[in-house]
């Protein structure tokens, strides 16, 4: 009896995690996946299986166009982020020798988070709205005549917002890779003659990019399914795929909205599933 149960005792420790994972994560993932192949009549669900959702999703110019619209997105908050984080994870991780003034600072980019995200959103507001700070600082210097219209319910305000929301998520792995680095090598590296330039081409970056690529998979995922930045921040004026599901949940097209939703899952883990091929992560975990 003792024998059989140290044989089962670690599936029976696993078990009840594994019912949690089967009950909330992959039951609701296949129900949606359920809900996207049946028909929506105008005013309900009707449980005919279809694939007039899919095809509608892949022949309308104006789906096509938002799922491009949300790659645009992906990409530039992704550049953006990691252009902000990999110097701001660099200064701490090599600049500061300081243990207790490095965690000071680098709790000081968690300030954000002690706010909800829609606050951080609407204090951009009257910064960026045609008589905000921006656009009050630049007619006062007469630099310009009139009020910068594409500061606010933009493109350019629903990237600066994700920006500001994700950065924090690109900072903490690439910093996190940066600390497990030997300065040994970085050491060798300049007995040997590396310039700085060098040495951060071709050993900090290389010991970083499992950092990079775990903050690449946060930001992608995030944006990706993202619609209250795109709502707040666009003004109306801006597409995404989350806002687009948003949308169709709130006219009770569910089954349409479904199918978006598995062609975004699908998406987001291709991208996942593509940088996980190019940076081996395992080294971090």
């Amino acid at each position: 009896m003792t024998k059989t149960w140290k044989t089962y005792q670690p599936y029976a420790l696993a078990l009840p995690q594994t019912l949690v994972f089967l009950l909330f994560l992959i039951l609701p993932i296949l129900m949606i996946g359920l809900v996207s192949f049946w028909q929506f009549n105008g005013y309900a669900m009707v449980r005919e299986f279809t694939l007039g959702n899919y095809t509608d999703i892949f022949t309308s110019n104006v789906y096509v166009s938002t799922y491009l619209n949300t790659f645009k997105y992906v990409l530039l908050v992704w550049f953006f982020c990691l252009a902000i984080a990999f110097p701001v994870a660099y200064f701490l991780a090599f600049h500061i020798q300081n243990q207790s003034l490095q965690i000071i600072l680098f709790l000081v980019c968690t300030v954000p988070f002690w706010t909800s995200n829609i606050i951080r959103m609407i204090s951009w507001i009257p910064v960026l709205g045609k008589e905000g700070l921006i656009n009050s600082l630049l007619m006062h210097l007469n630099l310009v005549q009139e009020p910068v219209t594409w500061l606010l319910y933009s493109d350019f305000a629903v990237v600066l917002g994700m920006v500001h929301l994700y950065s924090f998520f690109m900072i903490a792995p690439i910093f996190n890779s940066m600390m497990r680095i030997e300065r040994n090598l970085i050491t060798a590296a300049e007995d040997m003659g590396a310039s700085g330039w060098q040495i951060l081409r071709e050993v900090i970056l290389p010991l970083s990019a499992p950092g990079i690529a775990i903050g690449s998979i946060f930001v992608v995922t995030l944006v990706m399914g993202e619609y209250v930045t795109v709502r707040l921040m666009g003004g109306g004026q801006s597409a995404s795929v989350g806002k687009l599901i948003q949308t169709q949940i709130g006219s009770l097209q569910y089954p349409l909205a479904a199918a978006n939703a598995v062609i975004l899952l699908i998406v987001t883990l291709i991208l996942v599933i593509g940088i996980l091929r190019v940076v081996d992560i395992r080294k971090e975990l």
